[in-house]
């Protein structure tokens, strides 16, 4: 703001609402937009991340659907109760969790192309926003989002719009650089033109994203599978790395948060306490400390989760990762990156309970805040 970089959003500190909140832990892109279109922590919807390990089939799954999903959405119930709702991502496996019982419009940038009334409630999206589809590692993937968006508000298709982008910006650059400041003027351009438009607008992250490299720029990983099958024998552990998605090339599936399951006799405590004695390592919980410190699904938790310090990601075996990224790996997953923005573009009641009360604001209180809190009336 201070640069100049959001001449729109920057009004909002006077003219509108803006906080930092916390995001849900692990800061990955499924738990939190899950939280977010819920309003309520993974303990309540049931998904703790894009990856994980079934117990009951031992086969490792990638989250590319609602099936994990254990809540209504508010997009869901407010569509069924007449409210004209869209959901709109950059990626379609995000699109398919979130359009879960949605009776209105879903699409995603990446499948904008061959869109449905019968799967999207829309078609012809690409003549609609005036382009192809973008190239899934292209920034245009997002503005992509944001102008689908503004064209749905011309066209009074709906009047609730959930949209999500991607962080390959955010990933590949860091704040300041020119192509991370050109990415965010265009947002803020976005924003002004759903704010003439009439919307109420509400921005938070599902997570932020921090530099994990060495001062001499190559990724600061522990491989923490081989590091505990080093130590107590071959398959003694499998580590899951949550941030998998089938999108790779931004962070090489290394994020600050994975979950350890023992495959052999290998005692939890050693196991536990070897994890802790190595460098880069800030936490190390078993799985019911997990589940209830982070307010995640204690069913679906490991035998215990590895959290690391800000500057670290943890890899499962070397062999699994990408390492050579010809830049500084950026990325995300631990409790350094739960503080994100929660900014909406009309003053709040300052007499709301959650404002009022200075409880502790989370980036899924975007919804309630943004309908239920926010001033109609604004002084002049």
């Amino acid at each position: 703001m201070p640069d100049g970089i959001f001449p729109t959003i920057s009004t909002f500190q006077t003219n509108g609402f803006l906080a930092t909140a916390d995001a849900v832990v692990p800061t990955f892109t499924n738990p939190n937009n899950a939280s977010i279109v819920t309003g309520a922590p993974p303990a309540v919807h049931g998904i703790s991340g894009n990856y994980y390990l079934d117990r009951e089939t031992g086969k490792e799954v990638m989250v590319v659907d609602a099936h994990l999903l254990r809540s209504e959405t508010i997009l869901a119930r407010l569509s069924h109760a007449g409210v004209k709702t869209a959901a709109v991502t950059a990626k379609d496996k995000l699109r398919k969790m979130l359009a879960h019982n949605l009776n209105g419009i879903s699409f995603s940038s990446q499948c904008a192309d061959c869109c449905t009334m019968e799967e999207n409630g829309i078609t012809g999206v690409e003549q609609m926003v005036g382009r192809p589809r973008p190239e899934m590692y292209d920034p245009d993937l997002s503005l992509f989002v944001l102008d689908a968006g503004i064209r749905l508000l011309e066209r009074k298709a709906a009047d609730l719009l959930y949209l999500s982008l991607s962080d390959l910006v955010q990933h590949r650059h860091a704040p300041g650089e020119p192509e991370s400041d050109a990415f965010y003027r265009a947002i803020d351009r976005r924003v002004a033109e759903m704010i003439a438009l009439g919307a109420v607008v509400g921005i938070t992250g599902d997570h932020g994203m921090s530099d994990k490299s060495r001062p001499d720029g190559t990724p600061n990983v522990v491989f923490l599978e081989d590091e505990l099958n080093n130590r107590f024998g071959a398959a003694s552990v499998r580590v899951i790395c949550p941030i998998t998605d089938p999108f790779v090339k931004h962070h090489g599936a290394l994020g600050s948060f994975v979950r350890v399951y023992r495959k052999n006799s290998a005692s939890l405590d050693a196991l536990m306490r070897a994890t802790a004695s190595l460098p880069g390592i800030e936490f190390v919980l078993d799985g019911a400390s997990a589940a209830r410190q982070f307010e995640l699904p204690l069913d679906r938790e490991a035998d215990f989760v590895v959290i690391a310090e800000q500057p670290v990601v943890i890899g499962a075996t070397r062999a699994e990762h990408i390492v050579d990224f010809g830049r500084r790996l950026r990325s995300h997953g631990g409790i350094s990156e739960q503080p994100v923005p929660l900014i909406i573009s009309r003053p709040l009641n300052r007499e709301y309970p959650r404002i009022a009360e200075g409880r502790r604001l989370r980036n899924f209180d975007i919804f309630e805040l943004a309908i239920n809190a926010v001033s109609l009336c604004v002084a002049v």
